[in-house]
């Protein structure tokens, strides 16, 4: 790989379909082309707190997430070298033993719900997409996820979005909205604004690979 990739940030609320959104982009540049990054990867490690503790950690605020690690992996891969990434479990709070190789590529993307509000994250950043969606859709997404993929309770689920992720959302995630390059409403199903961020990276390629 010659010349520094492009870097591309996909933030949004919770369940707003921001990963849906980066794998239909991954598709369409195509994924040998793409060294993809999950925010989610990075929670910190939260194995020396009480387990009830941990359930009542803020998850949503920027402090949360090791910006360090994100920001050194970012880095990284911009200067052309593989990064090991965590697996973090949701069930346990922590990192998992395993991590996962991800080598460099033409373009990086990573997405999450604070990569646009966490300076150090957006100055690495050559393009910033946020996914808006309804709220109400949003809820209703992040209630299914929780239960069906995480093995939360539906009380545990609504407790928290009220006492954290809704007051974050309004806080950081929102606001976060005015550093974005492109908005995309609708989420997911919104393919003319994905195929439109696509192509604009996908015309940036023949540069950064010296064609």
């Amino acid at each position: 790989m010659r010349g520094m990739p492009i870097v591309l940030g996909i933030a949004g609320g919770t369940a707003s379909g921001k990963t849906t959104v980066a794998r239909k982009i991954v598709a369409a540049v195509h994924a040998s082309r793409v060294a993809f990054l999950e925010q989610d990867a990075y929670y910190r490690d939260l194995s020396h707190v009480p387990i009830e503790e941990r359930r009542q950690f803020n998850f949503d605020h920027p402090d949360a997430f090791d910006v360090e690690k994100i920001v050194a992996h970012l880095t990284t891969l911009r200067d052309g070298r593989a990064v090991d990434v965590p697996i973090y479990d949701f069930a346990t709070h922590t990192p998992a033993s395993q991590t996962v190789r991800v080598e460099p590529a033409p373009v990086v993307v990573i997405e999450g719900i604070l990569v646009l509000a966490i300076e150090a994250v957006r100055k690495l950043l050559d393009l910033k997409v946020f996914v808006d969606t309804d709220d109400d859709v949003r809820v209703l997404r992040r209630i299914d996820r929780d239960v069906r993929e995480r093995g939360r309770s539906l009380s545990s689920v609504v407790e928290q979005y009220f006492r954290t992720v809704r007051p974050m959302h309004l806080g950081f995630v929102e606001p976060s909205k005015r550093f974005a390059d492109i908005i995309i409403p609708h989420g997911g199903s919104n393919d003319v604004a994905i195929d439109l961020v696509a192509g604009a990276v996908r015309a940036r390629l023949p540069q950064i690979r010296g064609a």
